[in-house]
């Protein structure tokens, strides 16, 4: 599936991939997060085998009437504030998907999948 914008000049398809990859990247730039776990393991790995960059690791994304779902999994880092991270996360990705893409997100579920213990 697609998000179609209609346009005075024409219509726009943005694929999910793209939605993906927007959201992944908001994603890893918050403070307090040290990867985005995987729910897609073999298209993952095969990424990882082929040393591809992967932003949509861990982001899925799914068409709800005429608005966007969007599922953001993540680790953290210990010694974080696990809810203040995933309130980041929701902000930023809703700014992220309106400013860049000009599509809502009706709602951004954040899934923390586990904790990660930073060596300094």
């Amino acid at each position: 599936m697609a998000v179609k914008i209609k346009t005075q000049f024409g219509s726009i398809d943005i694929s999910n991939d793209v939605i993906a990859t927007v959201v992944g990247g908001a994603a890893t730039e918050i403070f307090g997060i040290v990867g985005m776990a995987s729910k897609n393991q073999i298209k993952d790995n095969l990424n990882e085998i082929l040393k591809r960059d992967n932003y949509s690791k861990g982001v899925v994304v799914r068409q709800e009437d005429a608005e966007v779902a969007v599922d953001v999994y993540i680790i953290v880092g210990y010694g974080t504030k696990i809810s203040e991270v995933c309130r980041n996360v929701q902000d930023k990705v809703k700014y992220n998907l309106e400013s860049m893409l000009g599509v809502t997100a009706n709602s951004v579920n954040v899934f923390v999948q586990g904790v990660r213990v930073i060596e300094d």
